[in-house]
């Protein structure tokens, strides 16, 4: 019998139902219907928008599911009376059984319940259809090295309540026990406080308060980043949910691995407008690789089994667990072997590429003349069969704004950045190429500009375990859905029988070479003022090029891509796809709190690059970095500007600034050069916050100012005043191609 603890109301009937409810975001975005309402997607889920032909609502009793030749009508009828017994408002339960019914809007599946038969792999979503091999990256903390020390963690993991029933909130802090987690970032609200109740009862799980739900999301995605383990958030109903919104988009592009937790008003008031009440399954349907909604305690194991399967497995990303907070109150004995329930998904997961389709890869290569490398986030950890490839080859290497560490900068093969503000040297090469080898990257328009100039010259390799990138942005003339790091392996394996003539691209990369000495990264040298790009070099250098570095969204976010060469994975951490401001200082906390020298973890210097802008937005965490010690170093470059768009202005708009200026209104720094006009006064922020902090204004002052920082112990804030004209170059204008690319100017040149 299932009892209750604690002040809530349940009906029993709900209680002892064996369902819980899925929200299948299994679609192509082409293919979204309208938006459903807020009671089409609870009680129980949400409807899911899938390929026309696939739509039909399911009986949401995975006792007596509905197959594919059962009447929809006798279906909508036990659906109806399932909502009845779950204590649904009946204008709830019509929505939705209105909107399960209607051809087009969707449907609903009870968990582990598989695809309709109809659904193929064009008609799921993106992010559903791919798997790689067991593999680490060299810090041995891997994605895939984490699911291998799975079972390390279940054989010394014991359960503390024995054979005696535990509320639902321990349930879930025990899932993520068995699941290896032992750091998470969570704020506590009406609806997640038992969870919060029940993490103190955790001996192995250390909670990281940070001061906004935002900064949470973000801290778990540096986490991951850094670690390549699941990142963990929780968050409270209502404004609590939708504050982690930005965040699951981002890690959704970026392709992070994580699982936020939701508290959810109880489940007789969804649907009611009940107090702090959001429909989060719903809000982000389409920002998420999966969510869940946990109508039943005696499923949180194996959904929360399934989200950290889903989140790792494949393109990894976001998924999203809401529990109602009567769910989290209610009393069980958890079933630790209850299975996961996955056929659908797990049937198409990519195999690893097959020996055949990669020789007709390595034949291509051996008949090209001038064959590149264009390698991105997704070869992340295939670092060392990458490293081999290109020891075995010896093609020249360009790597995406995600794919900095994949291949060491310092290799002289490495022609660095790529795209829109990539080297001259990377973009010739790339346009030039009569061979493109496209690893783990998606064709961004940051990278590609204008189309159907991107390597117009190149027979095209596309080698991805997404299959809905493949063709989806440039067609590929060979094209390859499998795990990176798989067939690398294998075409280094085809390379050793049948090796390639070392000097057979010697002439072809002198060539880019050269470009590369004409145009070498540069800017001007000023002797009265800090220069940006000058700050980064002497932070790479102070810092051995071996510091994790994190970004915020900017001028400074490509200088640092440009000017601190990495030479390992995973010390590189920033928003590419969705550009959030606001995430250089949240991100760096997570990875400060990954290798922070406590309890056997290693230790690393974490430096968050960061510019005036961007820092504000998540400022709330110099609390967060004091409050915890962690070694956190804020490196701003502060022109008091939105630098990146006043850039844009000077370029396309005649330097008329439209909200562009952070500072003072009644005065300029950058004009009286007044240290009293510098706004805001983040020193003061930071020592109000407890954290020591120090302003530079010339050059001089800038090598010693950095090592005081990097030998001060705990976080440290350093205040870098530059110019707010300088320009990231080069620069290829959006919808522009490599001809377009601008290598010159500033702020005080007219355009």
């Amino acid at each position: 019998a299932i009892e209750t603890a604690g002040p809530v109301h349940i009906d029993p009937a709900t209680t002892s139902e064996t369902w819980s409810f899925v929200l299948d975001s299994w679609s192509q975005r082409s293919m979204q219907g309208p938006s459903n309402t807020f009671a089409a997607a609870r009680p129980g889920g949400a409807l899911a928008r899938a390929a026309p032909s696939a739509l039909m609502a399911k009986n949401v009793s995975r006792s007596s599911a509905q197959g594919p030749g059962r009447s929809p009508a006798s279906g909508m009828m036990r659906l109806k009376q399932r909502l009845r017994a779950s204590g649904a408002s009946e204008s709830a339960g019509k929505r939705l059984a209105n909107q399960a019914s209607t051809p087009g809007s969707g449907r609903v599946y009870a968990a582990g319940q598989e695809l309709s038969s109809e659904a193929t792999p064009s008609s799921i979503n993106r992010h559903a259809a791919a798997v790689t091999a067991p593999s680490s990256n060299d810090n041995g903390m891997g994605v895939y090295g984490e699911s291998l020390m799975q079972e390390d963690i279940l054989k010394n993991w014991k359960d503390r309540f024995g054979d005696e029933p535990r509320k639902g909130s321990d349930v879930l802090v025990q899932c993520l026990e068995r699941e290896g987690v032992d750091t998470l970032f969570a704020y506590p609200g009406g609806a997640s406080l038992e969870i919060h109740q029940a993490l103190t009862r955790s001996e192995t799980i250390r909670n990281i308060l940070c001061r906004h739900e935002q900064g949470e999301i973000f801290a778990a995605e540096g986490y991951a980043k850094v670690t390549g383990k699941v990142g963990v958030c929780i968050a409270t109903s209502g404004p609590g949910a939708t504050n982690l919104v930005t965040g699951l988009a981002d890690a959704l592009l970026d392709s992070v691995p994580l699982v936020a937790i939701t508290g959810q008003v109880p489940r007789k008031l969804i649907g009611t407008d009940g107090f702090q009440e959001t429909p989060i399954v719903e809000v982000t349907r389409q920002i998420t690789k999966h969510n869940y909604l946990v109508m039943n305690v005696e499923d949180i194991p194996r959904i929360m089994k399934e989200a950290f399967y889903l989140a790792r497995s494949g393109r990894p990303g976001p998924v999203l667990v809401d529990i109602p907070k009567d769910v989290q109150q209610t009393l069980c004995l958890p079933n630790w072997d209850d299975p996961v329930n996955l056929k659908g998904y797990m049937s198409r997961l990519p195999k690893p590429a097959k020996l055949d389709e990669l020789e007709a890869v390595v034949e291509a290569v051996k008949q090209s003349k001038r064959p590149m490398l264009y390698v991105g986030g997704g070869c992340v950890d295939a670092y060392p069969e990458l490293a081999e490839f290109v020891e075995k080859t010896k093609i020249p290497v360009v790597q995406t704004l995600m794919g900095l560490g994949a291949f060491s900068e310092q290799d002289p093969l490495a022609l660095q950045m790529l795209g829109m503000h990539g080297t001259v040297a990377a973009n010739y090469a790339v346009h030039e190429a009569d061979l493109l080898l496209a690893i783990g990257v998606r064709f961004d328009d940051r990278v590609t500009g204008k189309l159907e100039e991107f390597a117009a010259r190149a027979r095209i390799v596309h080698i991805d375990i997404d299959p809905a990138e493949i063709h989806k942005n440039k067609h590929a003339n060979i094209a390859i859905c499998s795990d990176s790091r798989s067939a690398l392996r294998g075409m280094n394996q085809l390379l050793d029988a049948n090796p390639l003539e070392k000097s057979a691209f010697a002439e072809w990369f002198s060539e880019v070479d050269g470009v590369r000495k004409e145009h070498p990264d540069a800017y001007p040298t000023r002797d009265d003022v800090i220069m940006p790009q000058q700050a980064i070099q002497v932070l790479y250098e102070e810092t051995n090029g071996e510091a994790i570095v994190s970004t915020g969204v900017g001028q400074h976010q490509m200088w640092a891509a440009q000017y601190y060469k990495f030479s390992k994975p995973r010390n590189w951490v920033t928003s590419g796809g969705l550009g959030s401001m606001g995430f250089g200082l949240p991100s760096a906390l997570g990875a400060a709190a990954a290798f922070d020298g406590r309890d056997g973890r290693p230790k690393k210097t974490v430096v968050d690059i960061d510019g005036d802008g961007s820092f504000m937005m998540n400022c709330q965490e110099l609390a967060t970095v004091a409050v915890e010690n962690l070694e956190t170093k804020c490196f701003i470059l502060n022109n008091q500007h939105l630098g990146m768009v006043v850039q844009w202005e000077d370029r396309f708009y005649k330097a008329n600034r439209a909200h562009t200026y952070l500072g003072k209104s009644e005065a300029e720094w950058h004009v009286s050069k007044e240290e009293k006009d510098i706004f805001p006064d983040f020193v003061k922020l930071a020592e109000a916050c407890g954290v020591p902090a120090r302003r530079v204004m010339h050059p001089d002052e800038l090598r010693g100012a950095i090592r005081e920082m990097l030998d001060t112990p705990g976080p440290y804030l350093l205040d870098i005043m530059v110019p707010h004209i300088q320009h990231v170059l080069p620069m290829i204008p959006g919808g522009g191609s490599f001809k377009d690319i601008i290598t010159t100017g500033d702020g005080e040149d007219e355009y």
